[in-house]
């Protein structure tokens, strides 16, 4: 019997009644409890929290309001086509600076590296008018976005920002764009290129995403201690951004260290006053002071006390003198040799199997051209340690010795020392004083031996091929007069043997009959 319903209970809400109640597990007569059905609430809530999918709608929210606030505004539009509008003034005004440049100015820029920059300057003409452009519409950013402001209605586009950013950054790429162009072609070097290339491309990056500022507040606050406060002296800290200032300004000084030592070098080769090594003693000592006063004037500019070295002065020059001690010997070895003129640009020298005449002579090793046009980097210290060769030290005259000989059957040995010394003077670049000279030197194993000797003054165009214009003469010469140039003979007696040589010989010599008979009849 069914109870009555209490009058007085709370009427259920028609909606809950609706609604209906979770269900559970239904548990069978083996008493397993079954699976809910899929796709109930309890999965779907799961999956939603595993997937994070209301902190993804919320980013994405803000992502969606960050672009609304700031890329799809009315300044970032007018920016951009600012930006594409730069463009025809920078192709059209580019050209005629372009040719500015190489009527006006560069006739009047005499050869060199001045003219290089003109030339450099001229082909990045557009680049320069483009950078020039953007800077002017820069400057108009502002009040255009205030005037359509004011036209269209300032409720439509919010407040007015007048920045510009973008046209910032991509002036900032333009201008490393132009640097690493004018680098490439004014210095005209691989490694001064690197170096623009990887100096000023993160530069402008970082300025362009105006990340630049926090850089520079990160690279000055990492610093290291140099030496401690002692007393009334102040710590000496070297920061992170010390370092790549001081890198920075030690490159550009090295390059016009560099430049100004090429120029004064070249300055030099036309003083006729100063001899060759006394030139390059001084090309010398400019390329080692240059960079030592390009590094103090860096350390000098980013406030640097140099004092401060004084404590590793020690350990520095210890473990440069051991590190660098080859390199220190042929530096120092160098100056050994210009000093005392052993040895100069355009002498021919010989050291060891090497034969030239030296082209260059560097701080670390002298250049050495053979007559096969190979160039021998030889250091200087093998010219102290192992002695050179100068052919043309004092006097560029060199004597030259060809020997030969002639059979014991000649008897006027006189002779042949007067046709010698006429094929020595016949012969081109043979000097007439001093004369030549033959003399008889031994008698040797299987000929009467003699020494040809004659001078040269020009060394450098070659020993052998005069030594053998001379030689060739002498033997059709001796040869014209049946003058025998003997070879060695050895004579072969058998004691004994199982073979019957006569026989042998015999045969040989019918053969041979034989071989000359047949030539004779077809002839």
């Amino acid at each position: 019997m069914q109870d009555s319903a209490d009058p007085a209970a709370p009427q259920n809400d028609p909606i809950e009644a609706a609604t209906p109640a979770p269900q559970t597990p239904e548990t069978t007569e083996l008493g397993d409890v079954q699976a809910p059905p899929a796709g109930s609430g309890d999965d779907g809530s799961a999956i939603a929290e595993v997937l994070a999918v209301e902190n993804l709608r919320d980013t994405g929210l803000e992502l969606w309001e960050w672009i609304l606030a700031n890329v799809l505004t009315l300044n970032v539009l007018i920016q951009l086509v600012l930006l594409v509008v730069a463009i025809v003034p920078a192709v059209i005004f580019g050209p005629r600076l372009r040719r500015l440049i190489e009527r006006q100015i560069k006739p009047r820029v005499p050869a060199g590296f001045l003219r290089r920059a003109v030339d450099a300057l001229g082909t990045v003409g557009t680049m320069i008018a483009l950078w020039i452009t953007l800077g002017i519409f820069g400057l108009l950013v502002g009040p255009i976005e205030s005037l359509v402001a004011l036209l269209l209605g300032p409720d439509r586009f919010g407040p007015v920002v007048g920045g510009a950013a973008i046209l910032s950054a991509a002036r900032s790429l333009l201008t490393a764009a132009i640097v690493i162009r004018l680098v490439t072609l004014v210095i005209r070097s691989a490694f001064w290129s690197k170096v623009a290339f990887y100096v000023a491309w993160p530069i402008a990056a970082l300025d362009a995403f105006g990340l630049l500022d926090n850089v520079v507040d990160q690279l000055a606050a990492a610093s290291i201690t140099l030496a401690p406060a002692e007393g009334d002296r102040a710590a000496v800290t070297l920061s992170m951004l010390d370092i790549v200032r001081a890198g920075i300004i030690f490159a550009i000084f090295f390059w016009i260290a560099s430049l100004a030592s090429s120029l004064i070098n070249r300055q030099l080769q036309h003083v006729d006053e100063l001899n060759p090594s006394f030139k390059a003693l001084l090309e010398k000592v400019l390329n080692f002071v240059m960079p030592i006063i390009a590094l103090v004037l860096a350390l000098q500019m980013i406030g640097f006390n140099l004092a401060s070295l004084a404590v590793f002065s020690g350990a520095v020059g210890l473990g440069i003198g051991l590190g660098l001690q080859k390199i220190i010997s042929n530096f120092l070895a160098g100056f050994t040799l210009l000093a005392d003129k052993s040895i100069k640009p355009g002498d021919v020298i010989q050291v060891g199997d090497v034969y030239g005449w030296i082209t260059e002579m560097k701080s670390r090793y002298v250049s050495v051209r053979t007559r096969d046009g190979h160039s021998h980097l030889i250091p200087n210290s093998t010219f102290i340690d192992d002695g050179v060769v100068n052919w043309s030290h004092n006097d560029r005259a060199v004597r030259i010795h060809a020997p030969f000989g002639v059979t014991y059957n000649q008897r006027d040995m006189s002779l042949v020392q007067r046709l010698a010394i006429e094929c020595a003077k016949s012969t081109d670049r043979v000097l007439d004083a001093p004369a030549p000279v033959c003399l008889m030197t031994e008698f040797g194993d299987n000929s009467v031996n003699f020494d040809l000797r004659f001078w040269i003054n020009d060394p450098p165009s070659g020993i052998a091929n005069v030594r053998s214009a001379v030689m060739m003469k002498l033997w059709d010469t001796l040869h014209d007069h049946d003058i025998e140039i003997p070879f060695p003979q050895r004579d072969l007696h058998i004691r004994s043997s199982d073979i019957d040589l006569s026989a042998m010989l015999s045969d040989h010599r019918d053969r041979q009959g034989d071989r000359q008979g047949d030539q004779q009849a077809g002839s």
